[in-house]
């Protein structure tokens, strides 16, 4: 346990030291967290940071959204594709913008990132399938891009035991994730968990990250993002698109596909989307260098 604590304590310390995310963020989630806010408010909190009002506008004129006229009016985009997607877009790129520039040791960062994004427009896709709510889809999308940030701390600061991991993970075929116990005494989730914490990104975001691996434990409200999350890390996973470092992942438990109303041939289904809606997703990338 006693070297279990001095590497979290390297992990925090790390977490601590990364730059706060724009104050404009948290007054995001501040405003969209009032049922009465209107697309004025929202528009005139983001408009308090040209950089982030300046990369949300770029996402919402990419090819992401396929829109049939450029908008140059940021009032406008938000009635017209929602408060709720446009937090999600500010808070996606915001977060990106900090990690992009990682200093990946361990894992292979375009691996990485091209994991991410199949993993978040995969969790969209089912979303969309199962007919959630369109002013929602963002959050699985959301959701699914940033549910292995730990890793990030991770790779940067514990690079030889990570390395150590993903041998580990090859020799025995063991998930990720218990590899990274067996190496380090601790896990992505974890110190995913501990990111989510510092910048105060709510319970969704936090449950979902640290339960995509222990769905069996999960006490919490947030089962159908989380579970469309696993089901989508899962499909990337056997698909191998992208590379997580998790190449013998646990199957899922039996209950998530009935739970979530669909089957392996509907994963199948959207197999031929995936890739062109990476494509599309890959501006997030872009605009937050």
């Amino acid at each position: 346990m006693e070297e279990k604590d001095k590497r979290l304590a390297v992990i925090q310390t790390y977490i601590n030291k990364m730059p706060s995310l724009p104050i404009t963020v948290s007054k995001i989630l501040e405003v969209c967290n009032n049922p009465k806010t209107s697309p004025v408010d929202l528009n005139q909190v983001i408009a308090l940071d040209p950089v982030l009002m300046g990369r949300v506008m770029k996402l919402i004129n990419s090819a992401y959204y396929s829109l049939n006229n450029q908008i140059t009016s940021l009032v406008r985009a938000i009635i017209m594709l929602g408060i709720n997607t446009v937090k999600n877009l500010a808070l996606s790129t915001a977060v990106l913008g900090q990690f992009k520039s990682s200093n990946f040791q361990a894992l292979n960062i375009d691996g990485f990132w091209l994991h991410s994004l199949c993993v978040g427009v995969t969790a969209k896709l089912i979303a969309a399938r199962r007919k959630r709510d369109v002013k929602s889809l963002e959050e699985y999308f959301v959701s699914g891009l940033l549910h292995d940030i730990g890793k990030i701390p991770l790779n940067n600061k514990l690079p030889t035991e990570y390395v150590e991991g993903l041998a580990l993970t090859d020799r025995e075929h063991v998930p990720l994730y218990l590899a990274e116990e067996r190496t380090m005494e601790v896990n992505h989730c974890e110190v995913g968990r501990l990111i989510i914490k510092s910048w105060n990104l709510g319970p969704q975001m936090g449950d979902t990250i640290f339960f995509h691996h222990f769905l069996d434990s999960y006490p919490g409200t947030h089962r159908d993002v989380l579970l469309t999350v696993s089901a989508a890390n899962y499909f990337a996973n056997a698909n191998q698109i992208g590379f997580s470092g998790d190449r013998y992942p646990e199957a899922l438990p039996d209950f998530v596909f009935p739970e979530l109303g669909i089957t392996w041939d509907d994963l199948e289904a959207i197999e031929g989307l995936v890739n062109g809606e990476i494509e599309k997703a890959k501006v997030f990338l872009q605009v937050s260098q």
